[in-house]
């Protein structure tokens, strides 16, 4: 196979950590037999200084030549003036909609060899492995806004949701939870919110059409709490842009850090292997008081690639390799920073992606 991968590499650790998932990207090319090109575009806070803007035009047009999409993070505390004409944040939410990106699938899957990496009990922890699926071009984010200025004394943002945005949301769900334990909850605020009022009409005239699923609709409060007292009960999670997002930070420590976790931005535009053109980054930050530390755990970037070979490229036996390359250095007690315990070998950046790409290398192909 040949594809075009661009790499927004972005701020802070977002650098470090997607230059050991392309290296993982390589390796998988060299042992499978298919030609990778990286084009290397800028976004976000490097983008504003250097060119201006937090999303240059010509990082739009690569990105749609392109057959997916490797993102690290944007922004930090240097780009943070709340009235700035632009920040990082502006790229990143205008790069998916031009992409047409409109779901951000993130899985939570325990590695058991991290249990002991999250603060939650074993018990509550055991058998945790649940899909979030976050509306990501509709909602508050998007919608009819008034900036507060220096001088502004009141400023709101609108949650506006249509039906076709959230029709299409829950069938993505609904078709994932098919595919795996058939269970799916809808997230929404309906005792309050109007516009979560009709997000529960439209989830529930969607999920009708799947008689085979286990639904439920459930508070974003409850969520929040569900979410750290029986974890393990969800299977595919679905919410709006701003629960989403909130959401998919709390289960992150399901996991014991947001090092190890990938997304996948996924939309209705077909690469030219005619799958769809996906965006694929970790759930993490810039971190930007530990880049250039090489601390940064890349573990999380080098998953996205495994969720870009799989939806983008169709590859799921490479995927496949990479995540059990992760796996095996995770058994053998290696670890960066964030996932140390006592009695484990704490690593680099670089040195984790050494490894992983080392284990990949001496696997069957």
């Amino acid at each position: 196979m040949e594809a075009t991968i661009v790499v927004l590499a972005g701020d802070g650790i977002g650098p470090e950590v997607t230059g050991e998932a392309q290296k993982v990207m390589e390796v998988v090319a060299e042992k499978y037999g298919h030609q990778f090109h990286f084009s290397a575009q800028l976004m976000g806070g490097r983008a504003i200084d250097e060119l201006g803007t937090s999303l240059p035009d010509e990082t739009v047009e690569a990105c749609r030549r392109a057959d997916a999409v490797l993102l690290g993070a944007v922004g930090g505390p240097k780009w943070d003036n709340p009235n700035a004409a632009d920040r990082p944040e502006r790229g990143l939410l205008a790069i998916r909609k031009e992409l047409r990106l409109f779901a951000n699938v993130r899985p939570v899957k325990l590695h058991r060899q991290l249990i002991g990496a999250s603060t939650l009990k074993e018990e509550v922890l055991q058998g945790v492995d649940l899909v979030v699926i976050r509306e990501l071009t509709g909602g508050i984010y998007f919608g009819p806004r008034q900036e507060a200025g220096a001088e502004a004394a009141e400023a709101y943002d609108t949650m506006l949701y249509t039906r076709p945005e959230i029709e299409r949301v829950v069938r993505l769900a609904a078709e994932t939870a098919m595919g795996r334990r058939k269970k799916l909850a809808s997230v929404d605020k309906a005792n309050v919110l109007a516009s979560s009022r009709l997000w529960r009409r439209v989830a529930t005239d969607v999920l009708a059409e799947y008689p085979e699923l286990e639904t439920e609709h459930v508070l974003v409060d409850a969520m929040s709490m569900h979410l750290i007292r029986r974890p393990a009960s969800f299977d595919v999670i679905v919410a709006g842009n701003l629960f989403g997002d909130i959401l998919t930070d709390e289960a992150s420590m399901l996991a014991g850090s947001m090092g190890m976790l990938p997304s996948a931005s996924l939309g209705d535009v077909a690469n030219s292997q005619g799958l769809p053109l996906g965006l694929y980054e970790p759930i993490h930050g810039s971190a930007p008081d530990i880049a250039g530390q090489s601390v940064a755990n890349p573990l999380a970037a080098i998953l996205s690639t495994a969720m870009l070979l799989r939806h983008s490229l169709g590859l799921e036996r490479e995927a496949a390799a990479v995540e059990a390359a992760v796996d095996q250095v995770l058994e053998e007690g290696v670890r960066t920073p964030d996932i140390a315990h006592t009695g484990t070998e704490v690593v680099g950046t670089q040195v984790m992606g050494d490894l992983v790409t080392s284990k990949l290398r001496a696997m069957t192909a």
